[in-house]
């Protein structure tokens, strides 16, 4: 039975540039058992700040404490339309509580704020989700993650791979390649080279080069780039997030070089080493979409797929927003991305980019 409503209970807005409230919120983060990277303040002031978008806060204050927590990031872009997101740019976040009248109370909270500005549209991903509430859409037949356990050791960890993609690891442990992890101005430099040739060939928008630096800052140690090179030049990179004792390789990506090299193979295994050592003891290996080829390399691994709830509002007499990549309306830009240079599709990107957290 859910507690029932008490008189003291209130929805507040945090002040993210308040560092006392702030920390309050990341100690309240830090001691929930089901909170992900996404749902501290310092994601969500990094991707406002690296994305040019706005930070909101929601949390149910009960006797002076904080008993729950939306964050959620105001999106707006000309290509997409108005979205409240929780998490923004996160595959993961959503509503953070204990209590289902808590939730409850937030979403009621968070509708109300898209109204007030203008969002036509909010998005929750993983939580406490409405069911049967007017004007929301559950699903979990959209996306899976891929979580599994490390090995206590290297070569236990090398043994847990299924044989195939073991393979593939070899090889790439036997390639001419080197590995370096840091987050200096080089690190970011080579990542950032090698990431947005990576999603250019996907036919994605590259993300603003300061949002990665933002993430970095903020997360400090909780944040690091491994880097694969070939012959001096990165060939695969990953930018990972450490949180609750599992390594998340966020945004990672390698170079049409990377393929016959094997580099983002050696990239992983190496992430997997560097992650047990500095004291991980799962490796996340993120969200994939349902029946993808991304879905199926993680497979390889021997990762096995959990399906994944998200759920979108749409306030009345609005058209749903379509930011799916998969989509047939966005076919054909995806397809003429592909084919832009370079160059073009740095320059470009990050003006898309930003609106599709």
């Amino acid at each position: 039975m859910n507690a029932p409503f008490r008189l003291d209970d209130r929805v507040i807005e945090i002040d993210l540039a308040d560092p006392g409230e702030a920390a309050q919120i990341e100690a309240f983060v830090a001691a929930q058992s089901n909170a992900t990277p996404f749902h501290r303040p310092a994601w969500l002031t990094a991707v406002a700040a690296g994305s040019g978008n706005r930070a909101l806060l929601l949390a149910i204050e009960r006797g002076g404490m904080i008993a729950a927590i939306l964050p959620l990031l105001d999106v707006r872009s000309p290509l997409f339309g108005k979205v409240l997101v929780s998490s923004g740019f996160g595959v993961g976040g959503g509503i953070l509580a204990e209590r289902a009248v808590d939730a409850d109370l937030l979403i009621e909270a968070a509708e109300r704020e898209a109204l007030a500005r203008g969002c036509p549209t909010i998005e929750l991903r993983g939580g406490p989700l409405p069911e049967g509430r007017t004007g929301w859409r559950v699903r979990s037949d959209s996306h899976c993650g891929y979580v599994a356990d490390l090995a206590p050791d290297d070569d236990a960890q090398l043994a847990a791979i299924p044989r195939k993609q073991r393979a593939e690891v070899r090889k790439g442990l036997a390639a001419d390649l080197t590995v370096r992890i840091g987050t200096g101005p080089d690190d970011r430099a080579a990542h950032y080279a090698v990431y947005a040739e990576s999603v250019r060939n996907l036919g994605t928008p590259v993300f603003p080069k300061r949002l990665f630096a933002e993430v970095l800052d903020a997360f400090g140690p909780d944040a690091d780039i491994l880097t694969v090179f070939h012959q001096g030049t990165p060939v695969a990179s990953v930018l990972s997030l450490y949180h609750g004792g599992a390594v998340m390789p966020y945004w990672g990506g390698g170079t049409r070089a990377a393929r016959a090299l094997r580099a983002n193979d050696r990239m992983y295994f190496e992430l997997m080493l560097h992650a047990r050592r500095r004291g991980c003891g799962r490796f996340d290996f993120g969200r994939s979409k349902v029946n993808s080829g991304a879905g199926d390399f993680k497979k390889n691994w021997g990762f096995a797929a959990s399906p994944l709830g998200y759920a979108s509002w749409t306030a009345p007499g609005a058209e749903p927003r379509d930011a799916d990549p998969t989509s047939a309306r966005h076919a054909r830009r995806i397809a003429l991305w592909k084919r832009l240079p370079l160059p073009f599709a740095n320059l470009f990107g990050p003006f898309i980019s930003r609106g599709l957290a």
